[in-house]
């Protein structure tokens, strides 16, 4: 038996989060400016959907994870109805917490994009899907090299629309990744403790980083990062067709 269920593990992490998130949020909208635009959380949601339910049901039918037999209301696919709702609302969760957090757009910005910029971030999240191609080929790096592989097309996009930019709002980024990322990290190693997903030892490493399996760890990093670099993108990439219209 597991100590509590995937429902839950929603309503002690998810749900309070998105509570107080939302909370804040209706306080600080009248008075502030923010990168945070409704579409393009929106946008997000749905990719985020449309790219990450394939691959998640691929690994537990390959046996990368599972999940406890009891801790689960029900299963469509392979994978759990929970864990559709938790790919739904974890983008909502970073783009809340970047709403409270972000000063929004610079009013002017003078970053510019050359195209060796934007092939140096294309070849950087190749390079980031090649190694985890090349970590595929062994049954201990499969799933890490799965989270890598996974990652290189999103971050190549990513980069190559605007990794300047990114770079040029850091502290807004660096802020806005580290909180949710360390509170997930905080929830999955309750849920693992828990046995509401289980890791299988064959396909990970067996490395941890403060007790987390180092690729769970990557996995919310690079999903976090995947949403602020979105939302940051976002209204700089619309300003400036905007302005070259």
């Amino acid at each position: 038996m597991v100590d509590f269920t995937y429902v839950q593990f929603h309503a002690l992490f998810v749900f309070p989060a998105l509570a107080l998130l939302l909370g804040a949020a209706e306080v600080r909208k009248r008075s502030a400016r923010s990168d945070v635009r409704p579409l393009a959380v929106a946008i997000i949601v749905v990719v985020a959907m449309t790219y990450t339910i394939p691959w998640d049901n691929y690994l537990i039918l390959r046996g990368v994870w599972s999940y406890g037999p009891d801790s689960v209301a029900a299963v469509l696919w392979a994978a759990p109805i929970e864990e559709y709702l938790f790919i739904l609302l974890q983008p909502f969760v970073a783009a809340l917490w970047l709403h409270q957090i972000s000063p929004g757009p610079p009013v002017e910005d003078d970053t510019t994009v050359s195209i060796r910029d934007r092939l140096f971030g294309l070849v950087a999240g190749c390079l980031v899907g090649l190694v985890g191609l090349v970590c595929l080929s062994r049954a201990g790096t499969f799933y890490l090299g799965a989270i890598l592989a996974w990652s290189g097309p999103v971050l190549a996009l990513q980069w190559a629309v605007g990794w300047p930019y990114l770079l040029a709002r850091w502290r807004t980024f660096a802020v806005g990744i580290v909180a949710p990322t360390v509170y997930l990290w905080i929830a999955d190693s309750v849920a693992l403790a828990s046995g509401i997903w289980i890791l299988s030892d064959q396909y990970t490493t067996g490395v941890a980083l403060f007790g987390l399996p180092v690729e769970e760890a990557l996995f919310f990093l690079v999903t976090n990062v995947f949403v602020v670099q979105g939302l940051l993108l976002y209204p700089w990439v619309i300003d400036r067709w905007r302005s070259r219209a």
